[in-house]
């Protein structure tokens, strides 16, 4: 098994940026696919982004295309979330998830991940 702990959210302008991590311990991350997902008050929680498991397949919902960037470091065991021209419709708590398949058509099923870390809060306003 994989245990997930997210760092990296906090309180930002409109327009500015932070980046996530989503570090990994127990089985090494590189056995698994990783998806960002993110959930608000009173709203189910959504797909934003997923990367493979080795980095050559990346996928982003249509609301961060652009603007947010999955990468991620096998060899320290964590993936990254970059996100740019962030806007109080990002605002949510953010979660990284692991699966050992990705399953690039329908990455954004909650359903289709094992294991998923504790959250990071991400607030944008002014």
């Amino acid at each position: 098994q994989v245990q997930l702990v997210e760092s990296g959210g906090g309180l930002v302008q409109p327009g500015g940026s932070l980046r996530l991590s989503c570090a990994a311990s127990g089985r090494a991350l590189g056995y698994y696919a990783i998806g960002w997902f993110r959930q608000a008050p009173g709203k189910e929680r959504e797909g934003v982004s997923c990367i493979s498991r080795g980095g050559g397949s990346t996928y982003y919902a249509d609301a961060v295309q652009g603007r947010f960037t999955i990468s991620r470091d096998n060899a320290k065991n964590t993936v990254y979330l970059q996100m740019n021209s962030l806007n109080p419709e990002d605002t949510a708590v953010y979660y990284c998830a692991a699966e050992p398949i990705l399953y690039s058509t329908h990455w954004s099923s909650t359903s289709l991940w094992d294991y998923w870390g504790q959250g990071t809060q991400v607030t944008v306003s002014s």
